[in-house]
């Protein structure tokens, strides 16, 4: 097959690689749509010792199953391989299980390839009026999905509607939006300092987007979500949650700095980490997109999986205005 390997830092090479072969419970899938992470992004510039070269990234696919009873069924994947065995899988949060793996990262290949092996019970199956675009989605607005849902466990909404903030304009922040409002927050604004992004989020994703300074300094919000991490949106997250909000953390940015415990501890403002999504989450995220919930999901951009390292070097250096490039292996 052919696929898009990491080689080194800044060095992505479209190359032959053997076909991968299923393990007992798993299935192949031929990848029809794969997104670009953050996380790919972070391994493609040589800071993610999770990812070491060579290796196959990318876990935001869908495709259709090839062999076996499914075989011919289109799906998306959630990529969070999981033992189902120990109390946190038992407790529904499987996303904390001790032993959980995620394709594209070792032991297990990514999906910028043609064909990917995944265990079947990581799959949902797509109905046919949902594009493989579309379905990829799924993973990277489940983590939003997710982050939301837990804010939402903790927030006691003071009287009036609630307001959310969410840093990021990404594919992540975009569908931490997206999630807020499924979940009944109307009131969403975006931060995102690119200018091109930001104009993307406004006029064709329907969202209030701005500028880092164009927030102004005694705004607060009762959720904030921090889809970037840094210690400069940490910084801002905890200055502007009301006393008694949540902030919930999604961004792997980098790994420490900016929060202000002294305000948050007498505000009582709560910070959660979120990390990816449970099953149920991305069931919940896929079954949105499925139901029209989520909006029209045309916020991609498509290009083939040979033009890789174009893609990421388009998005390196802030000239893709889409929040999302998906490649296209087949």
């Amino acid at each position: 097959m052919k696929a898009l390997v990491y080689t080194g830092p800044e060095h992505l090479a479209y190359q032959s690689m053997p076909d991968p072969a299923p393990r007992a419970g798993e299935v192949l899938v031929r990848v029809e749509s794969v997104g670009i992470c953050g996380s790919d992004m972070h391994a493609f510039l040589g800071h993610d010792e999770r990812r070491p070269a060579p290796l196959i990234l990318g876990h935001e696919a869908a495709g259709v199953v090839t062999g076996g009873p499914r075989d011919g069924e289109r799906v998306t994947v959630n990529p969070l391989v999981t033992c189902g065995d120990c109390p946190a899988c038992r407790s529904g949060r499987d996303n904390l299980c001790p032993k959980r793996q995620i394709i594209s990262m070792q032991p297990r290949e990514g999906a910028f390839a043609q064909w990917l092996a995944i265990p079947e019970r990581n799959l949902v199956t797509v109905p046919d009026h949902v594009s493989f675009d579309q379905a990829s989605l799924a993973e990277p607005i489940a983590c939003g999905w997710h982050a939301a849902t837990e804010a939402w466990r903790i927030l006691r909404p003071q009287e009036g509607p609630v307001r959310a903030l969410v840093f990021g304009g990404g594919a992540i922040g975009l569908g931490a939006a997206l999630s807020l409002k499924a979940q009944g927050v109307a009131d969403v604004t975006i931060i995102e300092p690119n200018a091109l992004r930001r104009d993307f989020l406004t006029g064709s994703c329907d969202q209030v987007a701005i500028e880092p300074a164009g927030l102004a300094a005694d705004a607060l919000f009762d959720l904030v979500i921090d889809g970037v991490g840094y210690a400069a949106t940490r910084q801002s997250a905890s200055a502007h949650t009301r006393p008694g909000g949540v902030i919930a953390h999604i961004g792997l940015g980098e790994g420490s700095g900016g929060l202000d415990i002294r305000r948050m501890t007498l505000q009582e403002i709560t910070f959660i980490g979120t990390y990816t999504y449970t099953a149920d989450d991305f069931r919940q995220t896929a079954q949105a997109i499925f139901d029209g919930r989520l909006g029209p999901l045309d916020w991609t951009e498509a290009r083939p999986l040979a033009d890789g390292q174009a893609a990421f070097a388009d998005i390196r250096n802030g000239r893709a205005a889409s929040p999302k490039l998906i490649l296209k292996p087949n």
